[in-house]
């Protein structure tokens, strides 16, 4: 076998070994998280917590809104929140604020919030159940 076909091979390995479920991926986030639920959430921002809202807009519009949180779009969430990113929101400062991650059901956020944890804001958390669980719980919404 030539070398590039070995590396081909290897890099092939490499990959198949290294392969993870959804569901994998997801408890390796939530493991590295400390989630709220709707009300530990809603008294973390009223002692100063940012709720981030990545919900699409067709489901804001829909469902509605939490008021006072920041909706930040989840293909940029990453830009607007690195401190270090010429696309940063001045806004957000990850590093002195905690940031609650809420999207509609509590999955995406929970990837979202580990990825945030990867840029060096480990304050970052996420709203278990997302905005659904929010409403249920009976906490303001805006129409």
């Amino acid at each position: 076998m030539s070398g590039s076909r070995v590396a081909i091979a290897r890099n092939y390995h490499y990959i198949r070994m290294n392969v993870r479920t959804i569901d994998q991926l997801l408890a390796e986030a939530r493991a590295r998280l400390t989630r709220l639920d709707p009300g530990e959430a809603a008294a973390a921002v009223r002692d100063g917590a940012l709720l981030i809202d990545i919900r699409s807009e067709s489901q804001r519009a829909e469902d509605g809104v939490v008021p006072g949180s920041v909706f930040i779009a989840r293909n940029v969430l990453e830009w607007r929140c690195d401190p270090s990113c010429e696309h940063r929101d001045p806004s957000i400062d990850g590093r002195e604020r905690q940031l609650i991650i809420m999207c509609n059901e509590g999955y995406q956020s929970s990837l979202a919030a580990a990825t945030l944890h990867d840029l060096g804001l480990t304050r970052t958390t996420d709203l278990a159940g997302g905005f659904q669980a929010w409403r249920a719980a009976g906490l303001p919404v805006e129409r």
